[in-house]
């Protein structure tokens, strides 16, 4: 088999496993390093939400790349590791020198990883971000019953000062799964706080 049918058979196999709605091609595109890892990063978030499992992420080899450096890859190399850490990512494996599959991790661990700002006897009170405040009544009640039900599997209070500040933290990890061009912003927010209370009764 020649090496362009090789290829060929190959990229069969990803669609069929893998489909457009968990594939992210950076490679056609041929942005910038920076560019790919914003691209990415809510993408991966997103596609976590809506528990998609392993996804494949096509960053290319770099030939085209002033010097051969393959700064697509090592951007998004750097991005999985620091959302490994961050509880978007389960696992990474090289699946081809210019692509990675990436196994998410489960909703849940988005959420544990990130630090609650208050303990029972705290007197923290972390402020709003501007957005939060914007939210309409819609979002703003799912987002507090998101909060109550995040307290209540933590078997933690929900005294009015923990549900705020649960509040705050969920809408942070949250709206790190929106993509900063996307056209209605709450709308995709109210989505992914329904996929997370979804996710939360199914695991």
């Amino acid at each position: 088999m020649s090496r362009t049918a090789h290829i060929a058979l190959h990229r069969a196999f990803d669609e069929a496993r893998f489909g457009p709605a968990r594939t992210l091609d950076l490679r056609t595109s041929m942005p910038t390093g920076a560019e790919a890892a914003r691209r990415a990063e809510p993408w991966l978030r997103e596609r976590q939400m809506a528990r998609a499992g392993d996804v494949l992420v096509i960053t290319g080899r770099g030939k085209g790349s002033p010097g051969g450096v393959a700064v697509v890859r090592e951007a998004i190399e750097k991005l999985l590791r620091a959302l490994k850490r961050k509880g978007v990512v389960g696992d990474v494996q090289e699946h081809t020198p210019g692509s990675f599959v990436v196994t998410l991790a489960p909703v849940r661990a988005l959420f544990e990883t990130v630090p609650r700002s208050r303990s029972n006897d705290s007197r923290v009170q972390p402020h709003d971000p501007k957005e939060l405040l914007a939210l309409g009544a819609p979002a703003r009640a799912s987002l507090r019953a998101l909060a109550e039900q995040s307290l209540h599997i933590l078997g933690a209070p929900r005294t009015a000062g923990l549900v705020h500040d649960e509040m705050v933290r969920q809408f942070a990890i949250l709206s790190s799964a929106v993509a900063q061009d996307e056209t209605d912003r709450e709308g995709r927010l109210q989505f992914l706080i329904e996929a997370a209370r979804d996710a939360f009764d199914d695991e």
